[in-house]
């Protein structure tokens, strides 16, 4: 998909994942059934948690990116890129679906 494409995606949390702030880290635990079967915990920064709680279905990836640089005063094409790289990772862990 072309990056213009992506951006104009809206995706959503997979509810086989869920995400929790803990000890002041915000990590992403995918639910199983047994405890042996966690592959990976996910750690994500503050920009990555603010990200995950926006994929809600409703905004686009573009949306989300104008909220990141205006939340963090980051230059517009860098977050467009981390956005887009993040996106990939948990499309393909299967955290989020566009829809």
């Amino acid at each position: 998909m072309k990056k213009s494409q992506c951006l104009e995606v809206r995706f959503a949390r997979q509810p086989s994942f869920v995400g929790r702030e803990v000890a002041g880290e915000f990590i992403l635990v995918p639910i199983i059934r047994r405890s042996e079967d966690v592959d990976c915990i996910y750690n994500l920064n503050e920009v990555g948690a603010l990200i995950w709680q926006l994929l809600d279905g409703q905004r686009t990836a573009a949306e989300i990116g104008e909220q990141i640089v205006s939340e963090f005063e980051v230059d517009p094409a860098r977050a467009e890129a981390d956005l887009l790289e993040l996106l990939q990772q948990l499309e393909s862990v299967g955290a989020i679906t566009p829809v």
